[in-house]
């Protein structure tokens, strides 16, 4: 059952577990003691543990626990674990935990697939090597030093050259291309190199991780864990190897290539994005032991509309420039992906997106992969009314804006005084593109340039509003998008 929970999920909770198991307690320093003042609401030594467990502050409390799954962890789990015999069974469960924590450490280079997942003895090797990756997180945003949950390198450099290529300068910009591709080609001895040359180490099945040989990561190759869309969009990237090397530098051999497109096809019936064996079913009932009142549906692994879409596009731009590899296998997935953009649309012609907000973003990414398909607004049901939905929300500027709140709503919310957000105007312009509603008819699209035209700044950039996206910089995004 483990191997099919969400990668996040379980190597987040892995090192809370691991403390809780052994009720660790640390030194009490001033700092703690000053941070206890803060952050609570009446004196630390006055709290009733036990009876507070369940609190959760009414704007974060999104989807509360059933009081049978609280009465379980409450009564009858945590007592009975404390006592003989069954606390030898927490003393084996928790030497298991220590050493998928130990594997994930060494497979991720102690960057970790994210900065929350630390526990470690620090009079230990291992604590030393864990700071030494603390630079990993973090980045210089327009408002100071930021923390994040991990890099987003190779996110950032594939839209960047995408961008770039769109904007059809190639003989402008030949030396930002040749960085680009070079800093995607890097040979593995390399730091900074983004393709994962290799497998996890050992039994890395029995350690609930997939292949990742020939895949690209969120962030660099060093953290390991593969991102099937990261994969796509990295794949499209290096397929600029058709360009003249005087362009973008020396050819990527095909076997790398072929790697990544193993990877991709690995999980041909289901898209995800990091586990693909998360995806086995699961009794409906699993869901329910979400651990977090935070987050919705996060016990498992989810498919994607928009990996799935990268997947697409990246496939459709490899069977061109190499249509005799694995031709049946990729013409299938196609195919397969096609079906489940149709399937999973909503009766308003929207699809609902995990990774960015919400309702825009994720039908911009369908129509680019049914696009990338083939499917048109003439010979596609799917494509006609996703270019319905998006066009009945235009606003009067020409834009396209929705707030947050319909990621927890699962319905198109609009902005605070219906105003418009340029990534959204730019996603969503990008998607009636996908459409053909250029050859159809191009005001839409004209009103919405119009729009982007106006707001960019002086220097090339755009101004920053609210965020889109889960985590990578948003003032960088902002620009790539409207690229």
């Amino acid at each position: 059952m483990i191997s099919k929970m969400w990668c996040y999920f379980r190597l987040v909770y892995m090192p809370m577990s691991y403390l809780y198991g052994k009720r660790f307690v640390a030194l009490i320093s001033p700092l703690i003691l000053q941070l206890r003042e803060e952050l609570h609401t009446q004196p630390y030594n006055e709290i009733n543990w036990k009876k507070v467990r369940h609190h959760c502050v009414k704007e974060n409390l999104y989807f509360p626990h059933l009081l049978i799954e609280d009465l379980v962890w409450d009564s009858f789990t945590d007592p009975f674990l404390t006592r003989w015999p069954f606390n030898k069974l927490r003393k084996t469960a928790l030497e298991i935990t220590m050493k998928h924590i130990h594997y994930e450490d060494e497979n991720s280079r102690y960057i970790n697939i994210a900065c929350v997942e630390k526990v470690e003895d620090p009079y230990r090797d291992y604590f030393s090597k864990h700071l030494a990756r603390l630079p990993d997180y973090i980045w210089i945003g327009e408002d100071g030093i930021k923390m994040q949950t991990s890099g987003s390198h190779l996110w950032d450099t594939s839209l960047g050259l995408e961008a770039l290529l769109a904007c059809k300068l190639t003989d402008k910009i030949g030396p930002t291309l040749l960085k680009g591709h070079d800093y995607l080609n890097k040979s593995q001895v390399i730091y900074i190199s983004l393709q994962v040359r290799d497998n996890p180490s050992g039994d890395f099945r029995s350690m609930y991780r997939h292949i990742c040989k020939g895949s690209w990561t969120f962030s660099d190759r060093d953290q390991g864990w593969q991102a099937s869309d990261c994969t796509a969009e990295g794949l499209k990237c290096c397929l600029l190897s058709v360009m003249p090397p005087e362009i973008v530098g020396g050819k990527i051999e095909p076997k790398r290539l072929y790697d990544d497109i193993n990877v991709l096809l690995s999980s041909q019936v289901k898209m995800v994005a990091f586990q693909p064996e998360s995806l086995q079913e699961l009794p409906n009932g699993w869901r329910l032991l979400n651990a977090s009142e935070l987050f919705e549906d996060v016990f498992i692994e989810q498919q994607y509309v928009e990996c799935t879409a990268s997947a697409v596009d990246a496939l459709v731009l490899f069977k061109k420039l190499h249509s005799g590899h694995r031709k049946q296998e990729i013409a299938n997935f196609i195919r397969k992906a096609v079906q489940y953009f149709e399937d999973i649309q909503r009766p308003d012609g929207s699809w609902y997106g995990n990774w960015g907000i919400c309702f825009t973003y994720a039908t911009w990414l369908a129509l680019r992969g049914l696009a990338a398909a083939g499917k048109t607004y003439h010979n596609s049901l799917a494509v006609r009314k996703a270019a319905h939905f998006l066009l009945k929300l235009q606003r009067d500027d020409g834009g396209w804006g929705e707030s947050y709140l319909s990621c927890l709503a699962k319905k198109f919310t609009p902005l605070e005084g219906n105003r418009s957000n340029l990534v959204q105007a730019d996603w969503t312009l990008m998607g009636l593109i996908h459409s053909g509603l250029a050859e159809r008819d191009p005001t839409p699209l004209h009103r919405a340039a119009k729009l982007l035209i106006n707001y960019q700044n002086e220097n090339g950039d755009f101004p920053q509003q609210a965020g889109n996206c889960w985590s990578f910089p948003e003032d960088l995004y902002d620009t790539l998008s409207k690229l």
